[in-house]
């Protein structure tokens, strides 16, 4: 398939990023690859997404910190870059929401390079046909432009992510069918894991499995941010599991240990909170 059939994808990874570590920047090249190699999609940008404070996870240090230290992490990238707007929003943001902001600035960012297109007007009397027929265009290709030539956006994660799906009151349903039939899914997972099994036990994910990507790590490689900090608690080396200029950033500014990792214990997570509402009724 030539490159001009393919479907352009950005790919939009949601989360603590608490700290971001090299698994994460992984999850991008690996994807990236598989995509690429189905020689349906062209994947042309990354995007990492770092949830807001009011998202209220233990231990979650301050998304101005957890932003600097991910553009410090995809500061060589050529194609990977970070996005602000969600952690800047002072409410819990739902990721189906976070998709659709996304695809909606590609869709307008679409639209605008359409209308920018130069339009010669004639003098005289056909000017006013000239731009009536012009805003005509400019109407027709805004709406041919968000099912035809625009980038779509899909959401990178891992197992855990997916299988989260599973979590009463985690996710809502709605949200659930939005995110993987509206945008779509790809998930790295490892050889021997119960990925699809989980996909088959659930009729939602069942029905949209098409658009559900299983990307397989072959090279296994089980950073987490969570043993990060516990390595950082113990004053214990993370050079090589992070970039060195978010090594050098946590420890300029002491930022993870046994206190930072009581922040927000006791308190319900944010989508906890906001999906058990009523529940009870």
């Amino acid at each position: 398939m030539e490159n001009s059939e393919r479907t352009e994808v950005v790919l939009l990874a949601c989360g603590s990023f608490n700290p971001i570590t090299n698994m994460h920047l992984r999850l991008f090249e690996l994807a990236k690859d598989y995509l690429n190699g189905t020689g349906k999609y062209k994947v042309i940008r990354g995007i990492i997404s770092p949830v807001g404070d009011a998202y209220k996870k233990k231990g979650l240090v301050s998304a101005h910190h957890r932003v600097i230290m991910a553009k410090l992490a995809t500061k060589n990238s050529k194609w990977v870059e970070v996005d602000t707007w969600e952690s800047l929003q002072e409410e819990w943001v739902e990721t189906a929401k976070v998709l659709r902001h996304h695809q909606e600035k590609l869709e307008a960012s679409s639209c605008d390079h359409q209308q920018d297109s130069p339009v010669l007007n004639r003098p005289g009397r056909k000017r006013k046909w000239t731009e009536q027929r012009q805003d005509f265009s400019q109407k027709k290709s805004a709406e041919q432009t968000k099912t035809k030539g625009v980038p779509k956006v899909k959401l990178l994660c891992g197992a855990d992510l997916l299988e989260s799906f599973g979590v009463p009151n985690l996710w809502k349903s709605e949200d659930i069918t939005k995110i993987v039939g509206d945008y779509g899914l790809i998930c790295i997972t490892r050889a021997g894991n119960d990925t699809q099994k989980f996909i088959y036990e659930s009729d939602v994910l069942w029905q949209h499995q098409n658009n559900i990507h299983l990307v397989n790590e072959w090279i296994t490689n089980d950073i987490s941010s969570t043993k990060i900090r516990r390595a950082l608690r113990r004053g214990q080396s993370i050079r090589y599991l992070v970039p060195d200029l978010v090594q050098e950033y946590i420890e300029e500014h002491g930022l993870y240990s046994s206190e930072s990792e009581e922040r927000n214990v006791g308190i319900i997570l944010a989508p906890l909170q906001r999906n058990t509402v009523g529940t009870d009724a």
